[in-house]
């Protein structure tokens, strides 16, 4: 066989791959998710820009396995102007007839803002469903990744995915 015809017919593979979905990252649930209370952003005061920020946040889940289950968690992270590390971030997922837990980590987040007010922001990493049981048991022991994305003020989607 020609390099010719090997090289197209690796090509042809990789595209069938991709195109059947296989080579994608599948979404284990989606959430649409609020800010309880308010933003609390307090000043480290060893250099500008420089903070800790933490809030609670509940979410309801429209899309995947987590459809219909809410999700009740808290999150504090350390700031360097527009880019935040997670330091502390999970909670309990509560879905009829089962119960998961999930800790996030490696989680990174960064904020667009112009003229001091916030226009988009951004976050992912890695979560592991430290328990789950009943309908959620299946994703006991699972890494998996996170992303989020703002939807409006204190609102964001909060995705899973293997």
């Amino acid at each position: 066989m020609s390099q010719r015809a090997i090289a197209t017919f690796v090509c042809s593979a990789i595209s069938l791959i991709g195109a059947s979905g296989f080579a994608r990252a599948e979404t284990i649930g989606r959430y649409e998710c609020n800010i309880v209370g308010t933003i609390s952003a307090e000043p480290i005061g060893d250099r500008s820009e420089h903070s800790l920020v933490s809030y609670e946040f509940s979410c309801f889940g429209v899309a995947g396995l987590l459809k219909g289950a809410v999700y009740s968690a808290m999150h504090v992270s350390e700031w360097d102007g527009s880019q935040g590390k997670f330091l502390l971030m999970g909670g309990v997922h509560r879905s009829t007839g089962g119960f998961a837990v999930t800790q996030m980590s490696e989680g990174t987040g960064s904020v667009v803002v112009k003229d001091g007010k916030r226009l988009s922001s951004t976050s992912s990493g890695k979560a592991l469903f430290k328990f789950g049981s009943g309908t959620l048991a299946a994703l006991s022991g699972k890494t998996v990744n996170f992303t989020s994305k703002a939807t409006g003020r204190d609102r964001f989607d909060l995705e899973f995915a293997d």
